[in-house]
């Protein structure tokens, strides 16, 4: 049975992915800064659950060790928004958001690599406002177009680990429930950029990743799954 730590893991899209490789048969670790929500999650699908902090290097080195008998896969969904102009940037914040989308996964690297089985993979999440800038997205699409680079470099520093992103549109994944009667518009707003008609799902997302943790022969690549809204400018 292959194993998976899914980072991010107790919530959104992390979750998600979760909850699908449970139930596709892998030995799934759920991964989050809020062991709580991460070992109620693993209580739910039949999984372990394990403290790790991208702004904390110590738990990365301490969930490495405790999973020290092998890893077949990791998918990174970490993040920490700073949707601000240049000229309201919080340098705290901001080093913040590199740490989760950048600095964080490289360091996965660097901890698991000596747990990380050849044949297996590392998924990062990239976002396609990295494809696609506007006022506020300063931060989060300069972090989103630096996890394309650092999946090419690290699948280079990695092999013959393959290592691959996901650059999601706009997807109603929970995260958004927190805008409450503003969410419908939002997403139908989303769906008018998109050359499908529609905004994402969660399942478009999550059935990238599992197709990517199969795909022997992709590394290197960032894959974009948000309708080809990267090609519509009207």
């Amino acid at each position: 049975m292959e194993r998976i730590l899914v980072i991010g893991g107790a919530r959104a899209l992390g979750a998600a992915v979760a909850r699908r490789a449970a139930k596709d048969g892998y030995d799934v670790v759920v991964g989050a800064r809020d062991l709580a929500a991460a070992e109620a999650l693993a209580s739910e699908i039949g999984a372990t659950a394990v403290r790790v902090d991208l702004q904390d290097e110590s738990t990365l080195a301490a969930a490495a060790e405790r999973l020290n008998d092998g890893v077949d896969h990791i998918v990174t969904t970490g993040s920490a928004p700073h949707d601000v102009r240049a000229t309201e940037l919080d340098r705290d914040k901001l080093l913040a958001a590199f740490t989760a989308k950048v600095v964080g996964p490289m360091l996965v690297a660097k901890h698991f690599a000596p747990v990380l089985r050849p044949t297996g993979s590392l998924v990062l999440f990239s976002g396609v406002v990295g494809w696609r800038p506007g006022p506020g997205s300063l931060v989060k699409g300069v972090t989103n177009g630096a996890v394309e680079f650092a999946a090419r470099h690290l699948a280079a520093d990695l092999a013959p680990v393959r290592v691959n992103a996901v650059s999601p549109g706009v997807v109603d994944s929970g995260l958004w429930d927190r805008l409450g009667d503003k969410k419908a518009a939002l997403l139908s707003k989303s769906a008018d950029k998109t050359l499908v008609g529609r905004h994402g799902e969660s399942n478009d997302i999550v059935e990238t990743v599992m197709w990517l943790l199969r795909a022997g022969f992709v590394s290197g690549e960032t894959i974009h799954v948000e309708g080809g809204s990267r090609h519509k400018f009207s």
